[in-house]
């Protein structure tokens, strides 16, 4: 064998498990269920329960904030976040977590949240009219 076929083969080979490694690190959204079986970080997504209330007393903890969430399959579970409370958490529309189960709590080591754009609030809705329409005909005038 050649020695540019050795390194081809070799170049190659390193190619294929980069690839292997970058694709089985990327984890896809689980859920809390699927947190508990795997007892591995992952990523959970779901939406705030709003009826219970969040924990953050800056006083005795400033790194301990802890809030109930459902996820995508309606699991509710609490969470515990080793850090400040994200500001305007309480109006965000999806949280996205980072992190893993410990015992009943899902412990996030981050918080994403996707909260209701600016520009939503002022939308306009646009309905198109005819010129008839606006002066009152039902129909279109015709020239007789």
């Amino acid at each position: 064998m050649k020695k540019s076929s050795v390194i081809g083969i070799i170049v190659i080979a390193i190619a294929i498990a980069m690839i292997i490694v970058i694709y089985a690190d990327s984890s896809t959204y689980s859920t809390f269920t699927e947190a508990r079986e795997k007892q591995s970080e992952l990523y959970v997504v779901g939406v705030l329960n709003k009826a219970k209330t969040l924990y953050y007393d800056p006083t005795v903890d400033a790194n301990h904030f802890s809030f109930h969430m459902y996820d995508n399959d309606s699991t509710e579970c609490k969470v515990v976040f080793r850090g400040a409370k994200p500001q305007d958490i309480e109006r965000s529309e999806q949280i996205v977590l980072t992190g893993k189960m410990v015992g009943d709590e899902f412990h996030a080591s981050k918080i994403l949240m996707k909260c209701p754009s600016k520009y939503n609030q002022d939308e306009v809705e646009v309905i198109e009219a005819s010129t008839a329409q606006i002066m009152g005909f039902t129909e279109t005038p015709t020239d007789n």
